[in-house]
């Protein structure tokens, strides 16, 4: 079915690419390299369970919880615009 500039696959093409940046960003933050044995941010000690199940950690859980409340939500980016631009 003819869709008119937009090609038969375009919205599906659109939701791989989206998954994709998702994957590519989430990739991005996995920490990497030998974990260290005291939070960089407060200096507290980071256990030994923790450092063998998040290699590369580099914060303490509180830290971490700290700074994952302050990043908040990926809200995403809509490749598709709003309806009103969709619409003119």
């Amino acid at each position: 079915m003819a869709t008119g500039w937009a090609g038969d696959n375009a919205v599906q093409d659109q939701i791989d690419a989206t998954i994709k940046d998702a994957i590519k960003r989430a990739r991005s933050k996995v920490p990497s390299g030998p974990g260290l044995k005291h939070c960089e941010e407060c200096d507290a000690k980071i256990p030994q369970a923790r450092r063998k199940a998040v290699p590369g950690v580099r914060l303490c859980v509180s830290c971490q919880d700290v700074r994952d409340k302050a990043q908040g939500a990926v809200s995403g980016y809509n490749r598709r615009g709003s309806k009103d631009s969709q619409l003119r």
